[in-house]
């Protein structure tokens, strides 16, 4: 979770480095980009060396981008769920995952409500082994459920 105040110093970070032409190394990161008109939270699973985690949430702003892991891609396959807080709706898939309603990291996806958790369906996503990855999260992405009236 992003704070307005580290946004800012990226951006600055990103300006003086381009003014100073000094070549700053690629980042290697997984990113999400909001290309919808609503405020969505976002959470995502995968696996590291440890097994399944789950982790979120992440708030996006209407035509906003977040990172969500930093560094090298540990990974090839994320999945993710997504909710549209103002139209409502949400980006769900197969893969039943742990979530909770407030800021979670989870490890393990068995027995969610056993656990006193709940279960989400997850949409996955190939990267393809790449280093770095940004996922567009759009009203057609697969896995949407329509706006609720």
């Amino acid at each position: 979770m992003t704070s307005r105040f580290d946004r800012s110093l990226l951006r600055l970070g990103l300006l003086l480095a381009g003014l100073l032409g000094s070549a700053a190394p690629a980042l290697a990161d997984l990113r999400m980009c909001n290309t919808t008109g609503s405020r969505v939270g976002v959470a995502i699973g995968y696996r590291d060396a440890q097994g399944w985690v789950t982790e979120g949430w992440w708030n996006i702003a209407p035509r906003g981008c977040e990172t969500l892991l930093r560094g090298t891609l540990a990974a090839r396959f994320y999945y993710v769920h997504a909710i549209d807080y103002d139209k409502g709706g949400e980006w769900t898939g197969k893969s039943i995952m742990c979530t909770r309603n407030k800021e979670f990291t989870i490890r393990g996806i068995e027995d969610c409500l056993a656990r006193g958790y709940d279960r989400s369906g997850f949409f996955e996503v190939d990267t393809g082994e790449q280093k770095s990855w940004t996922i567009q999260l759009t009203d057609s992405t697969p896995g949407a459920t329509p706006p609720r009236p």
